[in-house]
């Protein structure tokens, strides 16, 4: 195979992986929230309900495309793919397992945290586009919550880079051969901390949820999408806290490293990225929802200065342990 064509070959497998992934991502997430309720979940379509997103899938595809006669029918149609492309293009920098991974970038997580926060665009398209203002204020609502959350965000990712020495993913997961980021003493449990708190904000999820709030914007931004629309949007959407996920497992707890031949490590790694997943979806499905300047104060007067202490406080410790505890 011509070396030119590796990456796009790379990319193809990557992208059809994680689209399949993210499929049934779904699927366990309604499974888990059935289960903390007592109730069963998706049963009917296959043995026990494995074929309950293909199914939705279908259903998608096979949904009428309605467009809004007054929305703003370019970015209306243009948001769905603008929205998700970012979501996607962060897998493009997370190697899976050593030499395993479409670009093992030498500033992999700025590149991620730098992509992942421009979903904020194709997000307020959608919410422009439609014309409608239920889905106009939870655009809004969104884009001041994520962009409150991005700093916190950063700022815990920036914790494992430091103790690293570097923002190269694949050397920030070899560095945690000996010992896992999330056990470094008080730094790394309040990083990791402070990471899924800023997770669930930045992706909306309750009790952060308010560009929706249920009863008081229906279906939020994407009220006015259907069909496979309305399908690129909800895909665009799990396929970022997935990436969030791979992010949290990579930096905190130690990747592919495990008990196990190397052949485990993608295995590994990907049971991780399940367990911050499932941590996240506890989260959601366990609080309720709070007001919206209770969000904000939550982020400008508490998370983002702790956050910015606990990195300054990481780059003490870095320096300490350099000089050899002198």
């Amino acid at each position: 195979m011509p070396e030119w064509l590796i990456p796009f070959v790379a990319s193809f497998i990557v992208l059809n992986v994680v689209i399949g992934i993210v499929t049934y991502v779904t699927l366990l997430e309604r499974k888990f929230a059935a289960r903390m309720q007592s109730r069963v979940g998706p049963y009917r379509v296959g043995p026990h309900g494995l074929l309950q997103p293909i199914a939705d899938a279908v259903k998608l595809m096979m949904k009428e495309d309605v467009v809004p006669t007054a929305a703003d029918r370019p970015v209306y149609n243009l948001a769905p793919v603008v929205f998700l492309l970012p979501c996607m293009l962060i897998f493009a920098t997370i190697p899976f397992a050593p030499g395993l991974g479409v670009a093992d970038l030498n500033i992999g997580v700025l590149f991620f945290l730098a992509v992942s926060s421009m979903e904020i665009v194709g997000l307020f398209m959608a919410g422009w586009g439609s014309n409608n203002k239920y889905a106009l204020l939870s655009a809004m609502r969104a884009v001041n919550q994520v962009i409150s959350y991005d700093l916190p965000f950063i700022f815990s990712a920036l914790v494992p880079v430091l103790l690293a020495g570097s923002l190269r993913l694949s050397e920030i997961a070899g560095a945690q051969q000996g010992l896992w980021f999330v056990f470094y003493p008080v730094i790394g449990q309040l990083a990791f901390v402070a990471f899924i708190v800023s997770t669930v904000a930045a992706e909306n999820r309750a009790p952060f949820d308010i560009l929706e709030a249920e009863s008081e914007l229906v279906a939020g931004f994407r009220v006015e999408y259907s069909g496979m629309k309305f399908a690129l949007i909800q895909l665009g959407e799990y396929a970022h806290i997935l990436g969030a996920s791979f992010l949290g497992a990579l930096l905190f707890l130690g990747a592919w490293a495990g008990p196990g031949p190397d052949w485990m490590g993608p295995i590994w790694f990907l049971v991780k990225a399940m367990l911050v997943f499932l941590l996240v979806t506890w989260v959601r499905w366990s609080f309720v929802r709070i007001r919206v300047d209770q969000i904000l104060a939550l982020s400008w007067k508490a998370l983002l200065p702790a956050t910015l202490l606990l990195l300054v406080l990481t780059s003490i410790v870095v320096v300490w342990r350099t000089n050899g505890g002198a």
